[in-house]
């Protein structure tokens, strides 16, 4: 039996408090500013992005078309130390958001925070030890994800089911509606769903990066009983808010979903690490797609992690797919991605995804799918999949997604059923 949330915070509550951000009853169109992978640095100490984080946030406060703001996560890049001070300056410079901001954690908040670049250590199999990072200080709690994971709750999430942004409003939270019988879940603060105009908005912290956290931590040479733990405990929990998620859109007769999370499950990470990095999200996937299929509406997933702005559907083999196109056949640090998209089999994109940052599968070809050849398959028309642009070398932007309930557009490159995007350069 779910547990009870208070009558504040239900989901017509949700509504009538957002509604008088955007939307009217006359139209029900409104305008979601999502943002990911901010802000970054190229390097430790690297703060050009994070000093220019609150004129990035005034601009996105000046649209006053906006009535929501998504942050897909990693606040910080994988170059750069998990410390409790940063964690401040971003949620401090945060409460400046006139909208309320619905944030779920990435991996290098957390996941990664083990890793010797982010401050963390390594397994020293001389002495049989790991040699922690001590230099500016390391990482909070020397880089242990489980400690980092409970920072970062504790922080941006201080009441659960409530968003950040100055203009918070009450949202449904894993860790107010758990099944009693799997009473871990209430752990879940970061995994929320709410309405808005007829679309279910959820939220899943699957971080990107690691295999769903499976990238053995400080290199050991095997996985410690706690991280078997989290991972397990944390995957069950999500499949679990998939369903309830899906299930409430379903009851509630909604035109759509709307998914948000860190990992991009589609990208091998590299050329040299292949399919196997890729093997922990899956579960994820296939839950996706059956739950998408039954629901026969319009399912958005949006995601950060890769970096290089994509739209597509990974679960449909030969559907429409772009790629951001790079301003100038120029690459590395002096790179300035356009706005523009092209089409992922266009192979200037392939060679300039390879230098300035991994392709997106990891292949010869942006266009490979690394699930393409599983048994069965999957073909589920009605899902599109949005990754997030970011780049520490290039001004920040947001995606400008906009719903019109009354719309009902062909599955493709920039508008699905009533979701239409553009990205955003303040």
């Amino acid at each position: 039996m779910l547990k009870k949330i208070t009558a504040c915070a239900s989901a017509c509550a949700f509504v009538l408090a957002l509604s008088a951000c955007g939307g009217s009853d006359n139209d029900p169109t409104f305008n979601v500013a999502v943002i990911g992978d901010s802000p970054y640095g190229i390097a430790y100490g690297d703060t050009a992005q994070f000093n220019a984080n609150p004129a990035f946030i005034s601009a996105v406060n000046a649209d006053s078309s906006l009535s929501l703001a998504l942050h897909v996560g990693d606040i910080h890049s994988g170059k750069e130390y998990c410390t409790e001070a940063y964690n401040l300056g971003v949620l401090n410079q945060w409460k400046s958001f006139k909208l309320p901001l619905v944030y779920v954690p990435g991996d290098n908040e957390w996941a990664d925070c083990h890793k010797t670049k982010q401050g963390g250590g390594a397994y020293n199999s001389t002495t049989a030890a790991i040699d922690y990072v001590t230099t500016n200080g390391g990482s909070y709690a020397k880089g242990d994800p489980l400690a980092n994971l409970s920072l970062v709750r504790s922080m941006f999430f201080p009441a659960p089911g409530q968003t950040l942004g100055t203009s918070a409003v009450k949202v449904h939270s894993q860790a107010l509606e758990y099944d009693a019988t799997n009473p871990a879940d209430a752990q879940f603060v970061e995994n929320v769903w709410f309405e808005k105009n007829g679309v279910l908005f959820m939220t899943l912290n699957v971080p990107g990066g690691s295999n769903n956290n499976t990238d053995i931590w400080y290199g050991t040479p095997t996985m410690s009983n706690a991280q078997a733990t989290e991972v397990a405990t944390r995957t069950a929990a999500n499949l679990r808010w998939l369903d309830r998620a899906f299930a409430q859109a379903t009851t509630n007769k909604d035109i759509g979903v709307v998914i948000q999370i860190q990992a991009d499950m589609w990208d091998q990470d590299g050329a040299t690490t292949g399919k196997a990095h890729l093997s922990e999200y899956k579960q994820f996937i296939d839950k996706i797609a059956t739950k998408t299929l039954a629901f026969g509406k319009p399912v958005l997933l949006i995601n950060g992690d890769s970096h290089n702005y994509r739209s597509d559907n990974p679960l449909l083999p030969g559907s429409t797919c772009v790629v951001e196109a790079p301003a100038t056949a120029t690459v590395g640090a002096a790179l300035v991605s356009a706005t523009a998209a092209v089409a992922c089999s266009d192979p200037t994109v392939a060679s300039v995804a390879a230098t300035y940052h991994k392709d997106v599968y990891g292949t010869a070809s942006a266009t490979t799918d690394p699930y393409a050849n599983q048994p069965g398959g999957y073909n589920v028309p009605n899902f599109r999949r949005i990754v997030t642009h970011t780049n520490p070398a290039n001004p920040m932007e947001y995606l400008k997604l906009t719903i019109n309930p009354n719309a009902n557009a062909a599955n493709g490159s920039s508008a699905f059923g009533p979701f239409s995007w553009a990205r955003v350069k303040p």
